[in-house]
């Protein structure tokens, strides 16, 4: 159904997924939300698209309308921002996001937004995953179990209308069995708020083996238990990429190996190579981009201050 404002939206909205206090750019100008549903005891799939908003289910909320469900959004367009229990991510067509609906939730998006929510009764989630049932993760949704979870909610919505009562419950249910065999470690899942730890373990090991000539975001991700692709959102959504980390590591280590005593009598050539670079001459490149000076300016930069600092004493 479309809803020409968003007063009606709002209606519709608390009736799924519980009373919130939904804020929007201008409550009089037209509203072009979008929702489309289908829903039994246990179970709700629910496309959403349209409109800007803010969605803010706090304490007061829940105690007033308690729901006993868990939500997992599935963005099939734009971005959402999601935060629950002190934990925050922003969620794409790449993620997906289960939360617990009777915890305090907070959900923004854009106009661009358009996504599913799969609503899941809690007695279904604490069943069968004590992990699903503890609170907020991210999922990959483009990979793996990850993603046939995204092609099961998208395929179970589109053919909404011809299941019958039984076999929609028996559908959902399957799909909830993925999304548990997910959270429990079947794919690639994390708290929320744990990218900030991820990122900082992931600069952490390429810091230690940085001169590890085959060092890649495959190695790493072996290393640390975590999927290369989820270590390569961790890292976009950070501004960079797990080549462009290596690369700038190893271009530090080398740095500091030109400028230090106890590799004064290893050769350019040397060190490049004992830093992972496969060549002299692309080392050299990437040291003069990096730094603004050949790997030999360095090397005698630090000598020649080595030099005064021993002339001064």
């Amino acid at each position: 159904m479309t809803l020409s404002s968003a007063s009606a939206w709002d209606e519709v909205f608390t009736e799924l997924h519980g009373r919130s206090r939904i804020s929007v750019p201008d409550r009089r100008a037209p509203f072009a939300g979008r929702l489309e549903f289908r829903r039994s005891k246990d179970f709700a799939l629910v496309l959403c698209s349209g409109g800007e908003e803010v969605v803010r289910r706090d304490s007061r909320h829940i105690r007033s309308d308690p729901r006993g469900a868990y939500e997992l959004l599935v963005p099939l367009a734009g971005t959402a921002w999601v935060e629950q229990g002190g934990d925050a991510g922003e969620i794409g067509p790449g993620m997906m996001a289960f939360c617990d609906v009777d915890r305090p939730l907070s959900f923004a998006h854009g106009d661009d937004l358009r996504g599913i929510s799969f609503i899941v009764s809690g007695h279904q989630v604490a069943a069968r995953s004590r992990v699903a049932a503890a609170g907020p993760q991210l999922f990959d949704a483009g990979s793996g179990l990850g993603r046939v979870v995204r092609q099961l909610a998208t395929t179970l919505h589109e053919e909404r209308a011809g299941f019958s009562g039984a076999a929609f419950d028996i559908a959902c249910d399957r799909l909830l069995d993925l999304v548990c065999l997910v959270a429990d470690g079947g794919g690639d899942s994390a708290p929320l708020g744990q990218r900030a730890t991820v990122e900082a373990e992931v600069r952490r090991y390429i810091r230690r083996h940085a001169g590890d000539p085959d060092l890649d975001v495959a190695g790493v991700a072996r290393a640390l238990g975590w999927s290369a692709r989820y270590i390569q959102q961790v890292l976009q959504a950070a501004g960079t990429t797990s080549r462009d980390l290596i690369r700038r590591e190893r271009l530090t280590l080398a740095r500091t190996r030109l400028t230090g005593a106890s590799w004064s009598t290893y050769s350019i050539a040397e060190i490049a190579h004992a830093c992972g670079f496969g060549s002299h001459a692309s080392f050299a490149t990437a040291f003069r981009a990096e730094f603004g000076m050949t790997p030999r300016e360095a090397r005698g930069g630090a000598r020649d201050a080595g030099q005064t600092s021993a002339g001064v004493k």
